[in-house]
């Protein structure tokens, strides 16, 4: 391993002083790329609700404006499309009808979730009305963050560092904080200029080890043994039940250092990568052990067919947060055993052959409701706007 990590210091040492990179995303790719992304968008503009301005829109409610702004966010990415544009700006309005006293945007369900999405797009939006409502929201999701300082909204409890839970966000419905909930909220952190040094990105660094399962990192029981150095759904499936873990992807055998077999919780793709992205929102250092367990995980797991670990079960997310994630790493190859990979052109590859005629694209499992074609579609969208960002 520290082998392996020496050899990608010094890509990251090239790249850093100006060398050329080995491969990088090339002209067919990127104009392959640029067709799928405005037939995506053709077919989006085509699916906004005519009286409401969302996308998605419950005839009977409640409302999840996430969605809005998935597909917001990938409009946005566009150097052309602004606040301006008509679609643009009825969907801003359709979020922003969404705000509530307490700084959040949502319709009384999947507050931190709904919130954060909506954050990022109205970061992208820059315009009065959505300046406004950034700080508030900000300061909403950092109140639902399980912590001393924690609010009673339902979602979330005040907890002590020592507690499994502490750092997280969740959806509320299961009474404990996810890694999924805290990947967004880090994002819409992110995206909305917050700095890094903000007390939620410390408490979300004890979430974020909690999660990654290696001894050499996490105290948790669960991890105990582990050397697999990718990240879990969660420190506990219920809010009765902290420190068990939860992984969406079962479990695995493991050998532990001391030659014993031990069966632990199995790390997985989509996790992963948000683990490895909020860490470099966090601002560790590539050298950071943490970094270095998750990206090497990373290498290892390098597939573009399916979310390692769980197979075609929330796919599309996972092509999100692997986009996000590399992007924000800042080189254009993954270092694989097997050589190195333009993961840019291997995404636009990929999407390609899952994109249909009319611009949106093929459902390849419904659980998370990956079977909606909007919802996918716009996961889709800003995952090609990271490939030829």
């Amino acid at each position: 391993m520290r082998r392996r990590w020496t050899g990608l210091m010094l890509a990251a040492l090239a790249a850093a002083v100006g060398a050329p990179s080995a491969r990088a995303l090339d002209e067919a790719h990127y104009r392959r790329a640029r067709e799928m992304i405005d037939r995506a968008i053709g077919y989006l503009r085509a699916q906004q609700d005519a009286a409401t301005g969302g996308w998605m829109v419950r005839e009977h409610g409640p409302q999840i404006p996430a969605i809005t702004g998935l597909v917001l966010t990938g409009m946005l990415m566009e150097p052309d499309i602004d606040a301006r544009d008509p679609a643009v700006a009825r969907g801003l309005g359709f979020i922003l009808s969404h705000r509530q006293p307490d700084g959040g945007i949502y319709d009384g369900i999947l507050a931190s979730y709904n919130t954060s999405i909506c954050l990022s797009a109205l970061a992208r939006a820059n315009t009065a009305e959505a300046g406004a409502a950034i700080e508030p929201a900000q300061d909403f999701l950092r109140s639902i963050q399980w912590s001393e300082d924690s609010i009673d909204h339902g979602e979330t409890g005040a907890v002590t560092p020592d507690h499994p839970f502490y750092g997280g966000v969740g959806y509320g419905s299961h009474s404990r904080p996810d890694g999924s909930n805290l990947n967004m909220m880090l994002q819409a952190l992110h995206d909305s200029g917050l700095s890094c040094d903000d007390p939620a990105y410390t408490r979300a660094l004890v979430f974020l080890q909690r999660m990654q399962m290696d001894d050499r990192v996490n105290d948790m029981p669960y991890a105990e043994g582990s050397r697999q150095g990718g990240f879990i759904y969660a420190t506990g499936p219920e809010g009765d039940q902290p420190g068990v873990g939860e992984s969406k992807a079962g479990t695995i055998e493991e050998v532990t250092p001391d030659g014993r077999r031990v069966s632990r919780l199995r790390c997985y793709g989509s996790m992963t990568y948000a683990g490895f992205k909020s860490y470099i929102y966090a601002n560790l250092d590539r050298d950071d052990r943490r970094v270095r367990l998750a990206y090497d995980w990373i290498r290892d797991h390098y597939t573009l067919e399916e979310n390692p670990g769980v197979g075609m079960q929330g796919f599309y997310y996972y092509l999100v947060t692997f986009s996000r994630a590399l992007d924000a790493w800042g080189l254009p190859y993954v270092e694989t055993d097997a050589g190195p990979r333009d993961w840019a052109n291997d995404l636009i590859d990929r999407l390609a052959g899952l994109q249909n005629p009319d611009g949106s694209f093929r459902s390849v499992h419904d659980r998370w409701m990956e079977g909606e074609p909007v919802l996918i579609t716009a996961y889709a969208l800003i995952a090609l706007q990271h490939a030829i960002h």
